[in-house]
């Protein structure tokens, strides 16, 4: 059976450390390096709820995309939410594995998933974050939010209808709407991220671009079973599972 340790070194080898920014913090973050693992729990993020799934599978390692240490923990107390985590994993005898802008950033990685839920060919892509690509047939704005509503069982989605029909597409799962700048130089007519700031509604608007906010989780979220079918592929020993519970927090109200 595989330890934390290979599993580790082996989505190192496929998803590069180097590959991050640099105020990341990605790899073998939490646990216990020479476990052995027979069962895996594949989330976007790990809360308190994943770790309660992780121990009702009986799972030994969660593999997540966003980093369960994140910015630098100056105390491990009960008290604060990040510590507690930590806590949770070690009592539970788990540990973590977390591939957050090395997967972002990777050709192959959250960009790739997004475009191929969506329908994008032609993939293009940027030297940081993000990716240009192209659909088939232009369509209306309405019937590529309807599809991408459905693709990635988004429920709730705000855009800007700049009058143009949809055909070259730029997009950045997460918080990618800097992105918008790169897509109107290189002739975009629509941007599609998680996230996008007030003042880059009103710059995207001002250089005529179709913008669709899809959530941070439902535009990350579409890279999990690509990166179950990753670990499968390398460990056909190990079950390895996909949550059935994790799924967007918020909610829009009179929609």
């Amino acid at each position: 059976m595989a330890t934390v340790r290979e599993i580790a070194g082996y989505l190192e080898e496929r998803v590069p450390s180097s590959l991050k920014l640099d105020f990341d913090n990605v790899g073998l973050l939490c646990g216990f390096p020479e476990r052995e693992v027979s069962r895996v729990l594949v989330v976007l993020d790990i809360t308190q709820q994943a770790i309660e799934e992780a121990l009702s599978l009986r799972a030994e390692l969660i593999v997540s995309h966003h980093p369960v240490i994140f910015t630098p923990l100056r105390r491990v107390c009960t008290d604060t939410p990040d510590a507690k985590r930590v806590i949770a994993l070690l009592q539970g005898n788990l540990s973590a594995i977390c591939l957050h802008t090395n997967l972002d950033t990777l050709e192959g990685g959250v960009n790739t998933a997004l475009a191929n839920a969506v329908g994008g060919e032609e993939l293009e892509y940027t030297p940081d974050i993000g990716c240009f690509c192209r659909l088939p047939e232009a369509m209306p704005l309405s019937d590529f939010l309807a599809q991408t509503r459905t693709a990635l069982s988004a429920p709730d989605m705000r855009y800007y209808d700049a009058g143009h029909r949809v055909e070259y597409l730029a997009l950045c799962g997460g918080a990618g709407g800097d992105i918008l700048y790169e897509a109107a130089q290189r002739g975009c007519d629509t941007v599609l991220t998680g996230e996008i700031k007030h003042h880059q509604w009103i710059d995207g608007a001002e250089l005529g671009l179709n913008l669709i906010e899809g959530g941070h989780f439902a535009t990350e979220n579409v890279v999990m079973p690509p990166l179950a079918e990753m670990l499968r592929q390398g460990f056909p020993e190990i079950d390895v599972c996909l949550s059935r519970l994790q799924g967007p927090l918020s909610r829009g109200f009179g929609f």
